[in-house]
């Protein structure tokens, strides 16, 4: 089975999505495209950084790492970022409005079904959710949110083990103990901290959050919010 595992990680601003990328291990190993108008990480990184000034570089980073045995990883941060950048450069300027649109979903289309699907590598999206209303269940679904025909089947679709990043009270945290999630006096000092949450609770029944069956147990419904545990889980789910 190959050691390439996909992850879609979800959350709102500035809710700890790049910086949970903080302690992946060997960080020299991490191709970085950053589709974020070049803004910086939060954190000093050894990532191999590309700034994505047109979405379609996205394809070419996923070629080139293919050709080097020393990248083990590859984040696009972030799917959202991305895709508008797609509108603004491929579709508003396109003279074809509907068949610019029809590029638009295409796009992601192939990015997921070719370049990540072909990938030896591990592949880490990042992506902002949104708050929408869904009129047909009368629920509020927090959501990748994207446009056109793509938002119907949803980009969440495209992933079997979706995280999401959160700033989680201590006082709810006391339900969730394990050696994956560990209190700092920092956390302390402000009152939270910020998680990856990797399963469903009663409040979050409305996210699409998901990972593979049983990967999980429910005291590690909440973890540090560092990614390597997620992608090491991976591995020894499924070796």
């Amino acid at each position: 089975m190959s050691d390439q595992h996909l992850v879609l990680v979800c959350g709102k601003t500035a809710s700890g999505k790049s910086s949970s990328l903080m302690s992946i291990t060997h960080p020299e190993g991490v191709l970085h495209l950053n589709c974020e108008n070049g803004q910086k990480l939060p954190f000093p990184s050894k990532f191999i950084t590309k700034d994505i000034v047109d979405p379609l570089q996205v394809y070419e980073g996923f070629t080139y790492a293919e050709t080097k045995d020393d990248i083990h990883t590859i984040v696009v941060d972030s799917a959202t970022f991305m895709m508008d950048m797609y509108e603004s450069i491929h579709v508003l300027p396109s003279t074809t409005t509907m068949q610019a649109w029809g590029n638009y979903a295409q796009f992601f289309k192939v990015l997921m079904n070719q370049y990540v699907n072909a990938s030896t590598k591990n592949v880490i999206i990042t992506g902002h959710t949104m708050d929408v209303f869904n009129e047909a269940d009368m629920v509020t679904e927090t959501l990748v949110k994207v446009k056109g025909s793509l938002m119907n089947r949803g980009i969440e679709s495209f992933f079997n083990t979706i995280v999401g990043t959160k700033r989680v009270t201590l006082k709810k945290l006391e339900a969730y103990q394990s050696d994956l999630l560990n209190i700092t006096e920092d956390d302390k000092d402000l009152g939270f901290k910020h998680v990856i949450q990797t399963r469903l609770t009663k409040d979050t029944v409305n996210e699409r959050i998901r990972s593979p069956i049983g990967m999980w147990d429910r005291n590690e419904t909440f973890i540090d919010g560092n990614l390597q545990l997620v992608l090491d889980r991976l591995h020894k789910y499924y070796d």
